[in-house]
């Protein structure tokens, strides 16, 4: 098993945690976008309250560990590796109750590069122990806001783990796989569960829209967040997700591979 001195120096050296990629100036950006509210930030959370600039700054500081000083304007930011892995016990608890429980999963991705592997690990060991990894809206065509405009994508499972494709593109998800934030797939995904009387997801796990998405809507929900995407963060401290890993989300897709083991064999799924 891979013990806490080895991951915390794994965490350090392939920049998922200690000093990351993630600028300040767009961390701070973020935070700012998200006292205003803007939906860009609010990945599909309503806050039960208006949070403050200086509120967000103080709680990512809190539950990243990066530096709540508001005058600390530039450079690189840094995640405190210690949060991380208490970040990960608590998301390896969560997944080891669902297990328990043999509740029916959800899982989504809207960084499908970086993290679809690390995603398609854990619906594998939930199904081995009986979990129903659900596939609901298969093919279904979302309308998403982008940078450039409104585009339209398409929802599609890779080994049980939603992603948001370009039209008419199959295969590998870097063969028309998309980056987005937004709850839209997730809220796709349910509406089209509940409106088949299918069954829901005792736990949606995942990142950015799809947990925050997942848990406006009263669903129990834990996933990976990074220092510049405080919504997950919020969403946890109004207690509508249950665990969030402070990490940077966007370092190479092998590099999540201890991470994998060292969640699996806490929540006794290896």
């Amino acid at each position: 098993m891979l013990g806490t001195g080895a991951l915390r120096a794994h965490l350090i050296e392939a920049r998922l945690a200690g000093t990351i990629a993630t600028t300040r100036e767009q961390s701070l950006r973020r935070y700012r976008l998200f006292a205003a509210r803007d939906p860009r930030a609010l990945l599909g959370l309503d806050p039960e309250r208006d949070w403050s600039f200086g509120e967000v700054l103080r709680l990512m500081g809190q539950e990243c560990g990066i530096s709540a000083d508001p005058a600390h304007t530039s450079g690189l930011d840094v995640i405190d590796p210690d949060r991380t892995i208490a970040g990960l016990d608590a998301f390896a608890d969560r997944l080891a109750v669902a297990a328990g429980r043999r509740v029916p999963v959800l899982l989504g991705t809207g960084h499908p590069h970086r993290l679809l592997e690390f995603y398609a690990a854990l619906a594998d060991a939930l199904s081995s122990v009986g979990c129903t990894v659900l596939t609901p809206a298969y093919g279904h065509r979302v309308d998403i806001a982008t940078r450039f405009g409104v585009r339209t994508r398409v929802l599609d499972y890779v080994r049980g783990v939603a992603l948001m494709r370009e039209p008419g593109v199959r295969g590998a998800p870097s063969e028309g796989g998309v980056h987005t934030h937004s709850p839209l797939p997730v809220r796709t995904a349910l509406g089209v569960a509940a409106a088949s009387a299918g069954p829901l997801p005792g736990l949606v796990i995942g990142d950015h829209g799809w947990v925050c998405g997942a848990g406006q809507l009263g669903i129990e929900a834990i996933g990976l967040a990074d220092a510049d995407d405080p919504a997950p963060f919020v969403g946890r401290a109004e207690g509508r997700l249950s665990a969030v890993v402070p990490l940077d989300d966007a370092v190479r897709s092998t590099h999540y591979r201890p991470l994998i083991r060292y969640i699996l064999n806490r929540a006794h799924l290896s």
